[in-house]
C-alpha cells in the first residue's frame, strides 16, 4: 500500500509502488519496524491470554498505546522521506517545469513552517503530560507524549533538508520571502480577523487548505496549515490545544488494527495468496461469457477480505487476469474501468480500514459496519456484474473450454488456506467473538505461517521491507487523522456544526433531502480528499444531523463510504482512477471515456442503498 510519485500521474498517493528511503533514515526505519513487531506481539499476547487462559493483561493496552504513537510519528517521518504522504499533483503537473520546481520548494517550506509552529507547543504538551501517571504501569505520561515533539521536529528538519537539496537558491529565497510576507500580513490583520467572525473559517479552513492542496502539499499538512493559521490569527485559542486534538486523533485503541491490517496486505502481496484465489475463481467461471469479468469482480470482493487495501487488491488481480481478458477481446480501457470500479465496490468488504476508522471517529459499532459492508458490497457487485455481462455480449469465446473437475479441485486445494482467511475475519468480528484489532493479529500470524509453509516463503529482506512499508503507511494515515481531527474540532468550536445542522434541518424533503446532499458532499470529498481525511473531517458534523433526522448510523455509514469510493474513482480528479490506470499500464486519457457507465452502475447501486435501509441494517 505504500506509494511514490510518478511523472505520468496527477497524484502522489499512499497507494503506489514503494520507494527506498534515504540511507540516513535506516535507524529510524529499524526502530519503527521494531515498534510494529512490538505492537503485533503485544496484541497477540493479550488476545491469547484473554481467550485461551481467561487472564486479561491490563498493562498491554498501555504499552501498545505508547508503542503505537511512537510508530505513528516515526512512520510519518519515514513517509515524508519517501514522498509517500497522500497529496494531489493534478494541478502542479500542468505548470511549466521551473514554476513546478518553485511550487515544490514552497510546499516543503510551508510544511516545515507549519511543523515548526507546533514544535514548542508539542514540547509544552510533553511537559504537561509528565505530571500524569498511567493507571496500569504507574509511569509518566511523557513516555508516550515525547513521540509528538520528536516526530514533529524530525519531520520539520527533513522538510527543510529536502527543500535545500531539491530547490535552487532563487526558489528558496523566494519561498522564504513569500511565507514571511504572508505571515506578516496575517499578523498585522490579526486584530481585524479576530472580529470578523466565522468568515475567517472560509479564509483559513477552506481557502488556505484549497490553495495548499492545489500546490501539491500533502493533505495532512494542508489541514494542519489551515487549522494552525486559523487558531493563531483569528482566535484567542492557544496553538497548544491543537497538539491535544492531534494526539486525540491518533489515540483510539481501535486504530491499532490499522497497521496490522496493512501488514496483512503486504503479506498477501508477497506470498501469492491472492493469486491463488484468482486462479480458483477463474477455474470456476472462466468458461462462461463475461466469465473473466466476473472473476475480476469476485476476486476483488474476496481478496478485500484479506488485505483491506484497494491497491493490494488491484495489484493482485490485474496481472493475473488482464492477459486472458485481452485475448478474449476486452479492450484495455474497459478492463481498467472494471478494475477501478470493482475496487470501489469492494472497499466496504471487511476488513476495510475505512470502516475501522469510521467506527472509531463516529462511535459506530465496527462489527455492525463489517456485517452491513458485506451486504452493501453484494448490491454493488450485482450492479457491476450486470453491466459487465451486457458489455461482454460480443466477447470472443473461441477456444475457451471448461476445466475438468480434477483441475478445479486442484486449484481449490491450493487456494483453500487463503480462502479461509477472509471468512474467518468477517465471522469473528461480525459475531462479536473478537475485536477487529484482535482478529487482525491472528490473521497476520495465520497468513505469515501459511505463506511460509504453503506459498513459497518470505525472505528476511522481504519481511523487513514489509515492516518498513507498513510503518510508513501507518504514519501517513495517522498524520491525516491527527490533522483532520484538529481541523474538525476547530470547525465545531466555531459553531459551524450548529449552523450546518440548522441549514440541513431546513432542507426540503426531510431525511431524503439530507441524504441527497450528503451523497453530493461525499462524492466531491472523495474526489478531492480520498476516504480517510473526508471521514474524519465530516463525520463529527454530519452524524448528529443524520441521527436527528432518524437515519440509522449504519445505513448512513454505508451511503457516505460508497459515495466517497465512487468519487475516488471519478476522473479527472479521483486519484483511485489514475492508480488503476498505472497498475493496468493504460493511459488515463484512453480509459476516461470507458469508466462512466461503470460509475453510473455504482451510482444506481448507491441510490438503492440510500433508499432501502433494510439492505444496510436488515442483517444486523
Amino acid at each position: 500500500m505504500a506509494s511514490t510519485a510518478d511523472d505520468s500521474l496527477p497524484l502522489v498517493s499512499e497507494t503506489e509502488a514503494p520507494r527506498k528511503g534515504s540511507r540516513f533514515m535506516r535507524p529510524v526505519e529499524a526502530v519503527a519496524s521494531l515498534l510494529l513487531l512490538t505492537v503485533v506481539g503485544l496484541l497477540l499476547m493479550g488476545a491469547i491470554s484473554r481467550y485461551f487462559f481467561s487472564l486479561p493483561v491490563v498493562w498491554i493496552d498501555e504499552v501498545s498505546s505508547i508503542a503505537f504513537i511512537w510508530l505513528a510519528m516515526l512512520g510519518s517521518i519515514i513517509s515524508l522521506d519517501r514522498n509517500e504522504h497522500l497529496k494531489l499533483n493534478l494541478f502542479t503537473r500542468l505548470l511549466p517545469p521551473a514554476t513546478a520546481a518553485f511550487v515544490e520548494t514552497l510546499g516543503l517550506l510551508l510544511v516545515a513552517a507549519f511543523l515548526l509552529s507546533l514544535a514548542y507547543p508539542a514540547v509544552d504538551y510533553m511537559m504537561e503530560e509528565s505530571f500524569i501517571t498511567t493507571p496500569a504501569l504507574n509511569i509518566s505520561g511523557s513516555y508516550r507524549a515525547t513521540a509528538l515533539p520528536v516526530g514533529i521536529i524530525g519531520m520539520a528538519a527533513l522538510a527543510v533538508a529536502q527543500a535545500v537539496r531539491r530547490g535552487t537558491v532563487r526558489d528558496l529565497l523566494l519561498s522564504i520571502v513569500f511565507i514571511g510576507a504572508v505571515l506578516g500580513v496575517l499578523w498585522l490583520a490579526a486584530p481585524t480577523l479576530m472580529k470578523a467572525g466565522n468568515i475567517t473559517i472560509v479564509l483559513f479552513l477552506v481557502g488556505f487548505v484549497a490553495a495548499c492542496l492545489a500546490g501539491g502539499v500533502p493533505i495532512a499538512f494542508c489541514f494542519g496549515i489551515g487549522t494552525v493559521s486559523y487558531l493563531a490569527f483569528s482566535t484567542h485559542v492557544p496553538v497548544f490545544v491543537m497538539i491535544g486534538r492531534m494526539d486525540e486523533g491518533m489515540s483510539s485503541l481501535i486504530l491499532l488494527s490499522v497497521p496490522v491490517f496493512v501488514l496483512l496486505g503486504c503479506i498477501l502481496d508477497c506470498t501469492g495468496m491472492g493469486k491463488a484465489i484468482v486462479d480458483f475463481l477463474a477455474s470456476l467461471l472462466g468458461h462462461v461469457k463475461a466469465g473473466m469479468s466476473y472473476v475480476l469482480l469476485g476476486s476483488l470482493f474476496v481478496v478485500s477480505g484479506i488485505s483491506g487495501s484497494k491497491v493490494s487488491d488491484m495489484a493482485t488481480v490485474a496481472p493475473a487476469l488482464f492477459p486472458e481478458m485481452k485475448r478474449r477481446g476486452h479492450k484495455p480501457k474497459e478492463m481498467i474501468a472494471l478494475l477501478a470500479t470493482g475496487a470501489a465496490m469492494a472497499d466496504t468488504v471487511p476488513p476495510s480500514i475505512v470502516l475501522i476508522v469510521l467506527g472509531s471517529v463516529a462511535g459506530v459499532s465496527i462489527a455492525a459496519l463489517f456485517t452491513s459492508g458485506f451486504v452493501v458490497a453484494m448490491v454493488l457487485l450485482a450492479a457491476l456484474a450486470g453491466l459487465a455481462r451486457w458489455k461482454a455480449r460480443d466477447e470472443d469465446m473461441t477456444g475457451v473450454t471448461r476445466l475438468s473437475g480434477k483441475l478445479i479441485l486442484r486449484t481449490a486445494v491450493i487456494a483453500a488456506p487463503a480462502l479461509v482467511l477472509p471468512f474467518l475475519i468477517r465471522s469473528a468480528v461480525s459475531s462479536g467473538m473478537a475485536t477487529a484489532t484482535e482478529v487482525s493479529t491472528f490473521a497476520v500470524v495465520y497468513a505469515f505461517f501459511i505463506g511460509v509453509v504453503l506459498y513459497g516463503g518470505i525472505s528476511l529482506r522481504t519481511c523487513y521491507s514489509m515492516l518498513v512499508e507498513t510503518a510508513a503507511l501507518t504514519g501517513a494515515i495517522l498524520m491525516i487523522l491527527a490533522c483532520a481531527v484538529a481541523m474538525a474540532w476547530a470547525i465545531t468550536q466555531a459553531g459551524i456544526a450548529q449552523d450546518l445542522a440548522n441549514f440541513m434541518a431546513g432542507l426540503p424533503g426531510g431525511w431524503i433531502g439530507f441524504m441527497v446532499v450528503s451523497i453530493i458532499v461525499f462524492l466531491v470529498l472523495g474526489c478531492i480528499l480520498e476516504g480517510l481525511p473526508a471521514i474524519v473531517l465530516m463525520a463529527p458534523l454530519m452524524y448528529p444531523i443524520a441521527r436527528k433526522l432518524g437515519i440509522n448510523d449504519i445505513q448512513y455509514s454505508m451511503v457516505i463510504v460508497t459515495a466517497m469510493n465512487i468519487g475516488l474513482m471519478t476522473p479527472p480528479i479521483g486519484i483511485g482512477f489514475y492508480l488503476a490506470c498505472k497498475i493496468g499500464n493504460v493511459s488515463p486519457d484512453e480509459a476516461i471515456s470507458a469508466i462512466w457507465p461503470y460509475l453510473v452502475a455504482l451510482f444506481v447501486g448507491l441510490l438503492v442503498i440510500a433508499a432501502v435501509p433494510w439492505l444496510s441494517i436488515g442483517f444486523l
